[in-house]
């Protein structure tokens, strides 16, 4: 029973995710309409060779894995039927203008794996730093997994600190630093607004500028930087350079918070330079969305 991975272009065809777990079925693409066929004579390119020759491997009772951009998945699941063949086309994209055939019209139909990763469909997992699929793994659209077997993926997806929210490419970090700035509280009890310094957006004298600049309930200040993904080693360098910048220009010891869209748990390297001095103060958010009929 082999492993392979199948990439959701989730940026590219945005819910696309969503409605492969609806289908119950990955989608796979280059139209036949436009010359590309499973047998016989085809179009001929790198990436539609590889595709093709892993359609044609694939089994029913083997296992899949959906791949989502910035090293995160969404499911594992069985297959249960192939039908990628040219006559068999049914596009999950529409036909339109762009798309004259639709897309991902070969399906791979699946049984989700609904034990194993959050519970919630609108959350995806993060895979940690030793459980990551190889640059040659991610780069086809569809390949065999061989650097890390399925045990060891399936105990990175149950363990709920890799969940993050399927939405990490949205641009949100400007609205999270004014909520951020509108109520200091959520992020700390006793945090307010800087009193004597603009509270978004701190220019220093290198011209970078901070996300938030806020105060604690000892009167120290607090630079807040906001990052979409997972927390990095170039972020908490950016975030100390705030604070130098901050002391340098009023001589007062700042206090410094990551605030991340990423998975709860971090990579060694991050959290081991995350504690040096300065230490960095590092807080996973989570976006929710809610709405309401109007009367």
């Amino acid at each position: 029973m082999a492993l392979w991975k199948v990439t959701c272009l989730e940026g590219e065809f945005p819910g696309m995710w969503q409605r492969w777990y609806q289908h119950q079925s990955v989608g796979i693409g280059w139209p036949p309409q436009d010359g590309w066929h499973l047998d016989g004579s085809t179009k001929d390119t790198h990436g539609w060779t590889v595709a093709r020759n892993a359609m044609k491997a694939m089994q029913p009772g083997d296992r899949i894995v959906v791949a989502l951009r910035g090293h995160r998945v969404g499911r594992i699941g069985q297959v249960t039927a192939l039908e990628v063949e040219d006559a068999k086309w049914n596009p999950l994209v529409r036909k339109s203008k762009d798309y004259p055939h639709g897309e991902m019209g070969r399906r791979i139909l699946v049984r989700w794996d609904l034990t194993s990763g959050p519970d919630n469909r609108d959350m995806v997992v993060q895979l940690p730093e030793g459980t990551r699929l190889t640059p040659g793994e991610l780069r086809p659209t569809i390949g065999r997994v061989k650097s890390i077997s399925e045990s060891d993926l399936l105990e990175a997806m149950n363990d709920s600190a890799n969940w993050v929210g399927l939405l990490t490419h949205f641009d949100y970090e400007r609205a999270l630093s004014g909520y951020i700035a509108a109520y200091p509280h959520r992020l700390e009890d006793g945090f307010l607004t800087h009193p004597n310094e603009r509270v978004r957006e701190r220019i220093f004298s290198d011209r970078t500028r901070s996300d938030v600049l806020l105060e604690d309930r000892e009167g120290r200040p607090v630079v807040v930087e906001c990052k979409q993904g997972s927390p990095t080693v170039a972020n908490i360098a950016q975030l100390r350079s705030y604070m130098a910048h901050l002391k340098k220009e009023t001589g007062i010891a700042s206090r410094g918070i990551l605030v991340h869209g990423g998975s709860r748990k971090l990579g060694p390297e991050v959290a081991k330079d995350a504690s040096l001095l300065p230490t960095v103060e590092i807080v996973q958010y989570e976006l929710t969305v809610g709405f309401s009929a109007c009367s």
